[in-house]
């Protein structure tokens, strides 16, 4: 199974976890689970004026062996206007726009979608439950 939590965070919330989102799937071949503005087929949902966000700017894949992936969907725009990295204790890799990730089988960790003209932040905690 695979659990994710989802804060927004903007400069003046720094710290704060209220309003903390949820969600999970089975960690079976196909399962998706979608980060970004569009309710109607995002599980974790943004607020609608983020347009740093897409409307699915992320989406966790179960692969045939129950291993999942990230991968950081290309929006309409051919130049991003937030950042996303991998974190995973001290290790810290960026992802690339359309670019895809494996998650550690068993592990936890953070995506950080970082907007680049203001102090806000959409922070997606994830663990690998096997």
């Amino acid at each position: 199974m695979l659990e994710l939590t989802m804060a927004t965070v903007a400069e003046a919330e720094a710290g704060a976890t209220a309003g903390m989102l949820m969600a999970d799937a089975p960690s079976e071949p196909g399962a998706v689970l979608r980060v970004g503005r569009d309710k109607s087929v995002c599980r974790l949902s943004t607020p609608d004026d983020w347009l740093f966000v897409s409307r699915v700017h992320l989406e966790f894949l179960c692969g045939p062996e129950g291993t999942w992936q990230v991968t950081w969907l290309r929006g309409s725009q051919p130049d991003p206007s937030s950042e996303v990295r991998l974190t995973m204790g001290e290790y810290v890799q960026p992802l690339a726009y359309g670019g895809t990730v494996p998650l550690p089988r068993g592990g936890s960790g953070e995506i950080i979608v970082q907007d680049r003209t203001a102090p806000r932040s959409v922070n997606v905690g994830f663990y690998h439950e096997v």
